[in-house]
């Protein structure tokens, strides 16, 4: 089936005064990461690069005129697409391999799925049959060729570390389970964590490569334990305490049979 060409392929919306949202709304929900854009005194945040299919760059070059601080919160291409595009690239020391290998690389056409990998994304709360994408960003782009762009980090992240930017400081926390390497950005002084894949208002992939199911629990039990006040998470809209609640202890209860 042929596919309309976007006449944009990011959108994007403001989040309170310093902060952005980037999204690729042509991508199918499954892939469609949330990019995160965060004003500093001293340096900007970016948080996910989206999927890499045109250049983030070009399309966010009014919002990237200053230092920027590109944190990868794990290697899934649908996350670090972009992240080649920007000079200073962080991520855990347990995606980096997979990083600068670009290891998560995958076709985009349907085509290329099997029944059974479709089923199992079914089952999980992802209906792909009608496709990963709604358009594609230019004349002649073939999602069956498309590749993720490896690219080295150049600042590796731990547990404890912090990502400052002059007027705000967000401690890092690992936060392994659905990737061995996945983090969180915490800034403990407003309640504000940028949670990547770790949870999201949305269905959580814990049967893919990589992922490791009691890791998953333990890191909700410690993020039933943060005093949030709003997640800005990896996919989805955002949410507060109450909603994170919802969503952690109902992992817990759905896996418990793991832990016997």
């Amino acid at each position: 089936m042929s596919l309309p060409i976007a006449e944009r392929w990011f959108e994007r919306r403001d989040v309170g005064a310093d902060l952005t949202l980037i999204r690729e709304p042509h991508v199918h929900p499954l892939l469609r990461c949330n990019i995160w854009r965060l004003r500093g005194r001293d340096a900007d945040l970016l948080v996910d690069t989206g999927m890499g299919i045109t250049s983030l760059r070009e399309a966010g070059a009014d919002l990237f005129e200053t230092t920027l601080l590109a944190v990868a919160t794990h290697a899934h291409g649908d996350h670090v697409g972009g992240l080649h595009e920007f000079e200073c690239r962080l991520c855990h020391g347990a995606e980096a391999d997979a990083l600068a290998q670009g290891r998560d690389s995958y076709s985009l056409d349907l085509a290329d799925f099997s029944a059974e990998s479709q089923a199992r994304l079914a089952k999980a709360g992802y209906d792909i049959a009608g496709g990963l994408l709604t358009a594609v960003p230019r004349a002649g782009y073939r999602p069956a060729a498309h590749v993720l762009k490896g690219c080295e980090p150049t600042r590796i992240l731990a547990e404890g570390d912090v990502v400052d930017l002059g007027d705000r400081a967000f401690e890092v926390l690992h936060l392994p389970g659905h990737s061995p390497g996945s983090i969180g950005l915490w800034e403990a002084a407003t309640g504000t964590l940028f949670s990547g894949d770790a949870i999201y208002d949305g269905p959580l992939l814990d049967e893919i490569a990589g992922a490791d199911i009691p890791a998953y629990r333990n890191t909700m039990e410690r993020l039933l334990r943060l005093p949030v006040e709003v997640v800005h998470g990896g996919h989805d809209d955002s949410f507060g305490a109450e909603r994170l609640k919802v969503i952690a202890e109902a992992y817990l209860r759905r896996t418990e049979q793991s832990e016997m």
